[in-house]
Protein backbone atom coordinates (compact mmCIF):
# COMPACT_ATOMS: atom_id res chain seq x y z
CA UNK A 1 0.00 0.00 0.00
CA UNK A 2 1.20 3.31 -0.99
CA UNK A 3 1.97 6.59 1.05
CA UNK A 4 -0.84 8.91 -0.86
CA UNK A 5 -3.85 6.90 1.56
CA UNK A 6 -1.98 8.61 4.69
CA UNK A 7 -3.97 11.73 5.62
CA UNK A 8 -2.51 15.39 3.99
CA UNK A 9 -0.87 17.82 6.49
CA UNK A 10 -3.24 20.83 6.79
CA UNK A 11 -1.07 23.10 5.24
CA UNK A 12 -1.26 21.34 2.00
CA UNK A 13 -4.56 20.53 2.39
CA UNK A 14 -5.34 24.08 2.77
CA UNK A 15 -2.84 24.94 -0.45
CA UNK A 16 -4.87 22.48 -2.41
CA UNK A 17 -7.94 24.07 -1.31
CA UNK A 18 -6.59 27.32 -2.45
CA UNK A 19 -6.02 26.41 -5.93
CA UNK A 20 -9.19 24.84 -6.19
CA UNK A 21 -10.96 27.83 -5.58
CA UNK A 22 -9.16 29.53 -8.46
CA UNK A 23 -10.65 26.99 -10.68
CA UNK A 24 -14.80 26.78 -12.00
CA UNK A 25 -16.05 23.57 -11.81
CA UNK A 26 -19.20 21.82 -10.87
CA UNK A 27 -18.18 18.14 -10.40
CA UNK A 28 -14.68 16.64 -8.74
CA UNK A 29 -13.25 13.00 -9.15
CA UNK A 30 -10.51 11.89 -7.41
CA UNK A 31 -8.79 8.20 -7.79
CA UNK A 32 -6.73 8.55 -5.19
CA UNK A 33 -8.85 10.13 -2.19
CA UNK A 34 -7.23 8.43 0.50
CA UNK A 35 -7.82 10.12 3.81
CA UNK A 36 -11.26 11.97 1.92
CA UNK A 37 -10.51 15.83 3.84
CA UNK A 38 -10.19 17.33 0.64
CA UNK A 39 -13.38 16.04 -0.77
CA UNK A 40 -15.50 16.71 2.82
CA UNK A 41 -14.38 20.57 2.44
CA UNK A 42 -15.49 20.77 -1.54
CA UNK A 43 -18.63 18.87 -1.00
CA UNK A 44 -19.70 21.76 0.74
CA UNK A 45 -18.82 24.43 -2.39
CA UNK A 46 -22.05 21.96 -3.68
CA UNK A 47 -20.02 20.09 -5.98
CA UNK A 48 -20.69 17.07 -6.71
CA UNK A 49 -17.85 14.55 -5.30
CA UNK A 50 -16.86 11.09 -6.89
CA UNK A 51 -13.95 9.32 -4.71
CA UNK A 52 -12.60 6.19 -4.94
CA UNK A 53 -9.32 4.31 -3.47
CA UNK A 54 -7.87 1.11 -3.58
CA UNK A 55 -7.77 0.83 0.05
CA UNK A 56 -10.60 -0.29 1.13
CA UNK A 57 -10.49 1.82 4.66
CA UNK A 58 -10.32 4.83 2.21
CA UNK A 59 -13.44 3.69 0.76
CA UNK A 60 -15.21 3.15 4.16
CA UNK A 61 -14.45 6.21 4.97
CA UNK A 62 -15.72 8.04 1.97
CA UNK A 63 -18.67 6.12 2.05
CA UNK A 64 -19.33 7.68 5.81
CA UNK A 65 -17.84 11.30 4.96
CA UNK A 66 -18.41 12.39 1.53
CA UNK A 67 -21.36 10.15 0.38
CA UNK A 68 -23.14 10.15 3.39
CA UNK A 69 -25.61 13.56 2.66
CA UNK A 70 -27.07 13.22 6.22
CA UNK A 71 -27.12 9.83 8.58
CA UNK A 72 -25.70 9.78 12.07
CA UNK A 73 -25.35 6.60 14.42
CA UNK A 74 -27.85 7.26 17.53
CA UNK A 75 -27.13 6.45 20.77
CA UNK A 76 -28.69 2.73 20.64
CA UNK A 77 -26.05 2.35 17.59
CA UNK A 78 -23.45 3.46 19.93
CA UNK A 79 -24.67 1.26 22.90
CA UNK A 80 -24.75 -1.88 20.29
CA UNK A 81 -21.84 -1.03 18.88
CA UNK A 82 -20.26 -1.26 22.45
CA UNK A 83 -21.95 -4.17 23.75
CA UNK A 84 -19.58 -6.88 25.66
CA UNK A 85 -16.74 -4.59 23.54
CA UNK A 86 -13.93 -5.60 26.34
CA UNK A 87 -15.27 -9.10 26.62
CA UNK A 88 -12.48 -11.69 25.73
CA UNK A 89 -14.23 -14.69 23.55
CA UNK A 90 -12.62 -17.85 22.27
CA UNK A 91 -10.17 -16.57 19.81
CA UNK A 92 -9.69 -13.52 17.81
CA UNK A 93 -11.52 -13.44 14.72
CA UNK A 94 -8.60 -10.98 13.30
CA UNK A 95 -5.23 -12.23 15.12
CA UNK A 96 -3.44 -9.73 13.07
CA UNK A 97 -4.68 -7.21 16.07
CA UNK A 98 -1.78 -8.53 17.55
CA UNK A 99 0.68 -7.06 15.77
CA UNK A 100 -0.49 -3.35 16.45
CA UNK A 101 -2.29 -3.58 20.04
CA UNK A 102 -1.96 -5.28 23.51
CA UNK A 103 -4.22 -8.20 24.22
CA UNK A 104 -6.94 -6.08 25.73
CA UNK A 105 -6.87 -3.50 22.83
CA UNK A 106 -6.66 -6.34 20.48
CA UNK A 107 -10.12 -7.85 21.98
CA UNK A 108 -11.49 -4.32 22.25
CA UNK A 109 -11.11 -3.48 18.37
CA UNK A 110 -11.74 -7.33 17.04
CA UNK A 111 -15.31 -7.14 19.60
CA UNK A 112 -16.20 -3.60 17.60
CA UNK A 113 -15.72 -4.64 14.17
CA UNK A 114 -18.11 -7.66 14.76
CA UNK A 115 -20.54 -5.54 16.46
CA UNK A 116 -20.56 -3.11 13.03
CA UNK A 117 -21.83 -5.77 10.95
CA UNK A 118 -24.99 -5.59 13.45
CA UNK A 119 -25.85 -1.96 12.76
CA UNK A 120 -28.33 -1.40 9.76
CA UNK A 121 -27.01 -0.44 6.68
CA UNK A 122 -23.84 0.48 4.87
CA UNK A 123 -23.61 4.06 5.46
CA UNK A 124 -24.02 3.39 9.70
CA UNK A 125 -21.74 0.20 9.42
CA UNK A 126 -19.01 2.68 7.75
CA UNK A 127 -19.89 5.89 10.30
CA UNK A 128 -19.22 3.10 13.04
CA UNK A 129 -15.94 1.81 11.01
CA UNK A 130 -14.78 5.43 10.76
CA UNK A 131 -15.27 6.00 14.27
CA UNK A 132 -13.19 2.97 15.09
CA UNK A 133 -10.37 3.89 12.85
CA UNK A 134 -10.07 7.82 14.51
CA UNK A 135 -9.98 5.31 18.25
CA UNK A 136 -7.40 3.32 16.74
CA UNK A 137 -5.20 5.95 15.53
CA UNK A 138 -5.76 7.95 18.89
CA UNK A 139 -4.29 4.73 20.54
CA UNK A 140 -1.69 4.17 18.14
CA UNK A 141 -0.04 7.97 18.92
CA UNK A 142 0.72 6.66 22.71
CA UNK A 143 3.93 4.92 23.90
CA UNK A 144 5.83 3.32 26.63
CA UNK A 145 6.24 7.23 28.07
CA UNK A 146 2.35 8.16 27.45
CA UNK A 147 0.22 5.84 28.13
CA UNK A 148 -1.01 6.64 30.93
CA UNK A 149 -2.25 9.87 29.94
CA UNK A 150 -4.61 7.80 27.48
CA UNK A 151 -8.02 7.66 28.24
CA UNK A 152 -10.47 4.01 28.03
CA UNK A 153 -11.04 3.60 24.25
CA UNK A 154 -14.85 3.32 24.90
CA UNK A 155 -14.63 6.85 26.25
CA UNK A 156 -12.80 7.77 23.46
CA UNK A 157 -15.06 6.87 20.82
CA UNK A 158 -18.11 8.34 22.22
CA UNK A 159 -15.73 11.61 22.35
CA UNK A 160 -15.37 11.27 19.16
CA UNK A 161 -18.85 10.85 17.93
CA UNK A 162 -19.54 13.74 19.88
CA UNK A 163 -17.04 15.97 18.36
CA UNK A 164 -17.60 14.86 14.27
CA UNK A 165 -19.24 17.26 12.18
CA UNK A 166 -22.01 16.61 11.24
CA UNK A 167 -22.65 15.72 7.53
CA UNK A 168 -23.58 18.01 4.98
CA UNK A 169 -26.04 17.40 2.68
CA UNK A 170 -25.09 19.33 -0.99
CA UNK A 171 -27.64 17.90 -2.41
CA UNK A 172 -25.32 16.30 -4.68
CA UNK A 173 -25.52 12.35 -5.85
CA UNK A 174 -22.14 11.99 -4.00
CA UNK A 175 -20.40 8.73 -4.56
CA UNK A 176 -17.26 6.16 -2.85
CA UNK A 177 -15.80 3.38 -4.84
CA UNK A 178 -12.67 1.22 -4.49
CA UNK A 179 -11.69 0.27 -7.73
CA UNK A 180 -8.62 0.57 -9.98
CA UNK A 181 -7.79 4.20 -10.49
CA UNK A 182 -8.09 3.99 -14.27
CA UNK A 183 -10.62 1.95 -14.67
CA UNK A 184 -12.87 4.50 -12.20
CA UNK A 185 -11.35 7.19 -13.97
CA UNK A 186 -12.43 5.96 -17.38
CA UNK A 187 -15.67 5.70 -16.05
CA UNK A 188 -16.63 8.86 -14.62
CA UNK A 189 -18.59 11.66 -16.23
CA UNK A 190 -17.84 15.08 -14.83
CA UNK A 191 -15.57 18.45 -15.02
CA UNK A 192 -12.80 18.03 -12.83
CA UNK A 193 -10.16 15.46 -12.46
CA UNK A 194 -8.43 15.65 -9.20
CA UNK A 195 -5.34 13.54 -9.45
CA UNK A 196 -3.10 13.53 -6.28
CA UNK A 197 0.03 11.61 -7.49
CA UNK A 198 0.71 8.63 -4.71
CA UNK A 199 4.47 7.95 -4.21
CA UNK A 200 5.82 5.23 -5.94
CA UNK A 201 5.97 2.01 -4.05
CA UNK A 202 9.66 0.63 -5.10
CA UNK A 203 10.72 -3.35 -5.07
CA UNK A 204 12.84 -3.95 -1.96
CA UNK A 205 11.98 -0.79 -0.35
CA UNK A 206 9.89 -0.10 3.15
CA UNK A 207 7.07 -2.01 3.29
CA UNK A 208 3.69 -0.39 3.32
CA UNK A 209 2.41 -3.09 5.60
CA UNK A 210 4.11 -1.54 8.38
CA UNK A 211 2.67 2.23 7.61
CA UNK A 212 -0.20 3.56 10.13
CA UNK A 213 -2.74 3.40 7.61
CA UNK A 214 -1.79 -0.70 7.13
CA UNK A 215 -3.87 -1.48 10.55
CA UNK A 216 -6.82 0.28 9.46
CA UNK A 217 -7.08 -1.81 6.22
CA UNK A 218 -6.33 -4.98 8.12
CA UNK A 219 -8.71 -3.69 10.48
CA UNK A 220 -11.47 -3.53 8.02
CA UNK A 221 -10.68 -6.44 6.15
CA UNK A 222 -10.77 -8.46 9.04
CA UNK A 223 -7.11 -10.03 8.75
CA UNK A 224 -3.61 -9.70 7.35
CA UNK A 225 -3.41 -12.32 4.33
CA UNK A 226 -5.16 -10.09 1.93
CA UNK A 227 -1.69 -8.53 1.12
CA UNK A 228 0.34 -10.55 -1.34
CA UNK A 229 -2.86 -10.82 -3.71
CA UNK A 230 -3.64 -7.15 -2.90
CA UNK A 231 0.00 -6.17 -4.18
CA UNK A 232 -0.10 -8.46 -7.07
CA UNK A 233 -3.61 -7.21 -8.01
CA UNK A 234 -2.15 -3.73 -8.47
CA UNK A 235 1.56 -4.41 -10.03
CA UNK A 236 1.44 -2.44 -13.06
CA UNK A 237 -0.17 0.35 -12.15
CA UNK A 238 -0.33 3.42 -10.57
CA UNK A 239 0.03 3.52 -7.09
CA UNK A 240 1.61 -0.15 -7.47
CA UNK A 241 5.20 -0.93 -7.56
CA UNK A 242 7.39 0.41 -9.78
CA UNK A 243 10.92 -0.10 -11.21
CA UNK A 244 12.04 2.70 -12.85
CA UNK A 245 11.34 6.39 -13.26
CA UNK A 246 10.40 6.11 -16.73
CA UNK A 247 7.72 3.14 -16.01
CA UNK A 248 6.15 5.74 -12.89
CA UNK A 249 5.90 8.65 -15.38
CA UNK A 250 4.76 6.33 -18.03
CA UNK A 251 1.54 4.67 -15.57
CA UNK A 252 0.66 8.40 -14.62
CA UNK A 253 0.25 8.89 -18.84
CA UNK A 254 -1.79 6.15 -19.28
CA UNK A 255 -4.20 7.34 -16.45
CA UNK A 256 -4.33 11.10 -17.59
CA UNK A 257 -4.90 9.11 -21.05
CA UNK A 258 -8.12 7.18 -19.42
CA UNK A 259 -9.00 10.98 -18.42
CA UNK A 260 -9.20 12.80 -22.01
CA UNK A 261 -12.99 12.83 -21.46
CA UNK A 262 -12.89 15.03 -18.67
CA UNK A 263 -12.97 19.04 -18.96
CA UNK A 264 -10.07 19.61 -16.88
CA UNK A 265 -7.21 18.58 -14.31
CA UNK A 266 -5.37 19.40 -11.52
CA UNK A 267 -2.27 17.48 -10.12
CA UNK A 268 -0.79 17.25 -7.37
CA UNK A 269 3.10 16.73 -6.78
CA UNK A 270 5.65 16.53 -3.96
CA UNK A 271 8.60 18.32 -5.55
CA UNK A 272 12.49 17.05 -4.84
CA UNK A 273 11.09 13.40 -4.55
CA UNK A 274 10.81 10.42 -7.31
CA UNK A 275 9.97 13.28 -10.07
CA UNK A 276 10.98 16.47 -11.09
CA UNK A 277 8.23 18.67 -11.91
CA UNK A 278 9.77 19.25 -15.29
CA UNK A 279 9.68 15.87 -15.76
CA UNK A 280 5.93 15.71 -14.80
CA UNK A 281 4.71 18.67 -16.92
CA UNK A 282 6.73 17.41 -20.09
CA UNK A 283 4.70 13.94 -19.64
CA UNK A 284 1.51 15.80 -19.04
CA UNK A 285 2.18 17.36 -22.26
CA UNK A 286 2.07 14.86 -24.25
CA UNK A 287 -1.57 14.47 -23.19
CA UNK A 288 -3.09 17.87 -22.98
CA UNK A 289 -1.60 21.49 -23.00
CA UNK A 290 -0.95 22.80 -19.08
CA UNK A 291 -1.93 25.77 -18.26
CA UNK A 292 -0.45 27.06 -14.66
CA UNK A 293 2.16 25.37 -12.27
CA UNK A 294 1.15 26.51 -8.72
CA UNK A 295 3.84 25.89 -5.73
CA UNK A 296 4.13 26.66 -2.19
CA UNK A 297 7.21 25.66 -0.29
CA UNK A 298 6.90 23.24 2.93
CA UNK A 299 10.59 22.49 3.12
CA UNK A 300 11.00 23.83 6.70
CA UNK A 301 8.31 22.11 8.14
CA UNK A 302 7.80 18.97 5.64
CA UNK A 303 10.75 19.09 3.70
CA UNK A 304 8.99 18.93 0.40
CA UNK A 305 7.60 21.76 -2.12
CA UNK A 306 3.75 20.69 -3.34
CA UNK A 307 3.30 21.47 -6.66
CA UNK A 308 -0.25 21.49 -9.16
CA UNK A 309 -0.28 21.83 -12.54
CA UNK A 310 -4.01 22.24 -13.76
CA UNK A 311 -4.70 22.11 -17.94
Amino acid sequence: MTDYSDATPRGWLAFELSVLRRLRFRSLINPFAGEPDLETHVKRWGVRVAANDAARWSWIKTIARVENNGERLSEGDLDTLLEDVYVPRHKLHNPALRRWFGETDAWWFDNLRVNAERLDGEIKQSLALNLGMLTGDYALSFDEGTRELRQPLSRVLRRLHETIAPPFDNGQPNTSANKDARRFVAEQRGDLLFLRLPAPARRGGASGRTSLPAWREEWVRGGAEFWDEFEAAHAGQLGGRVETKQQYLTLIEELLEAAAHLKSWAIAHTEGGYTTTEELVETIRRVRKVETVYTKDFSELLGARATIITT
